[in-house]
């Protein structure tokens, strides 16, 4: 009994104490708060005066400017395989060999066929001027001149045609040697030496050209006049945007399509690329960012630093002696992290961080951002805090003193 009326009494004589004590902490944080409460720091960053391209964003895919099937013009045999896949060849190049073996004889034949004309043509030629001489001589009539002149004359037809049929022959022999079309990336060879092939039959090989390279894409129609317009200004300016971070390639607007889809209400067009790194592979998908315009000594700010108010949009800026200033404004065109805005001035300083707590007129702290920057910033917004709650430290550390008293 008399431990638990120790207990009691010992309880109720200190909470008082504890209370007075709470109460002080709770004066001494407001007294804090109030003090501090003048200056609000912020970050600002100046509004920018620069050339600002208006941009198109487009998903494209990325295609060949030329990939051609390799196949034979003729039936035969593979004799030789003188590339390897996915290996670079130039144009002119022997990618096949084909068994030539008939093709020659055919040549061959052609040119003894020739021959033979010709000797015939050239007795044909000593019949007429022979016959010519007796004529002078009056011992043949002029009808025998001419039968020897037309047998001259079938005989150049002849040799003619026997040239043309040796052409023929090495055309035919042309076709077992087959080279590339066009300088590009060999694909999968799908025959070996001693494969059989024929015109219609699986293409041997795909060359596709790599550099340049082009990327597809749409457009919608409402964007068809500023598509023409940089096309004929030159192609303009057009960034292909590689997934993941793995670069940005600048090309050129090189094709507009002739009619806009009627299903989707789009337009096909194509811009070209350097691609001598190969970046840009086929059949691979990019961002594209197409400069339409360019809006010369715009004034940008970040777009973060825009705030959406009942009446519309504005920003912060600070003016002489720190103080905030609300300035409406009007987005001309935003993209990415920054926005083209009338309303400020080039060189205005915008706030971006803290913001939030603004109100027109409020005194401001700049902070210093990163490193010993920032801290030497947090040490000027202190500093400027306890230069406004100045007055009211007195009254501050007396309720704090009071609070401490049991």
């Amino acid at each position: 009994m008399l431990l638990l009326a120790g207990g009691a009494y010992w309880w109720f004589g200190h909470k008082p104490a504890a209370e007075g004590s709470l109460s002080g902490a709770a004066a001494a944080a407001s007294g804090a708060a109030s003090g501090a409460g003048g200056v609000i720091a912020v970050s600002t960053q100046p509004a920018q005066r620069r050339d600002v391209d208006v941009t198109i964003e487009a998903t494209g895919t990325v295609t060949a400017l030329n990939s051609v099937d390799i196949r034979p013009q003729i039936s035969s045999v593979i004799t030789q395989v003188h590339i390897k896949e996915g290996q670079f060849v130039k144009a002119g190049q022997v990618l096949f060999t084909l068994d030539a073996r008939n093709d020659e004889v055919n040549v061959t034949k052609a040119r003894a066929q020739l021959a033979k004309d010709q000797a015939a043509l050239a007795d044909a030629q000593r019949q007429l001027s022979r016959s010519r001489e007796l004529l002078a001589q009056n011992f043949i009539s002029q009808g025998a001149i001419d039968t020897n002149q037309a047998l001259v004359d079938s005989q150049l037809a002849v040799v003619a045609a026997d040239k043309a049929a040796i052409e023929a022959a090495k055309v035919g022999l042309s076709y077992n040697r087959i080279v590339a079309p066009a300088a590009g990336r060999a694909g999968a060879i799908n025959v070996y030496a001693g494969s059989t092939v024929q015109p219609g039959g699986t293409a041997l090989v795909t060359i596709t050209q790599l550099d340049p390279i082009a990327v597809g894409f749409n457009l919608p129609q409402r964007n068809l006049g500023d598509a023409l317009k940089t096309l004929r200004s030159g192609g303009g300016k057009v960034l292909a945007v590689l997934p993941e971070g793995r670069g940005t390639h600048t090309g050129k607007l090189q094709f507009v399509d002739n009619t806009v889809d009627a299903g989707s209400g789009t337009v096909r067009v194509k811009a070209q690329f350097d691609n001598g790194g190969e970046a840009l592979w086929p059949g691979a998908f990019v961002t594209i960012k197409l400069a339409v315009s360019t809006l010369a000594g715009a004034v940008v700010v970040p777009q973060a630093a825009i705030i959406q108010a009942p009446k519309g949009k504005i920003v912060y800026v600070v003016e002489a002696g720190n103080k905030a200033a609300a300035r409406p404004v009007e987005i001309v065109y935003a993209a990415g992290q920054d926005a083209v805005v009338t309303g400020v001035d080039a060189g205005e300083r915008v706030v971006l961080e803290g913001r939030q707590n603004l109100r027109p007129g409020a005194s401001v702290v700049e902070r210093v951002t990163g490193g010993a920057g920032g801290a030497g910033g947090a040490s000027n917004a202190r500093n400027g805090s306890k230069a406004a709650s100045a007055p009211g430290a007195g009254p501050s550390s007396g309720a704090a003193s009071a609070g401490a008293t049991p």
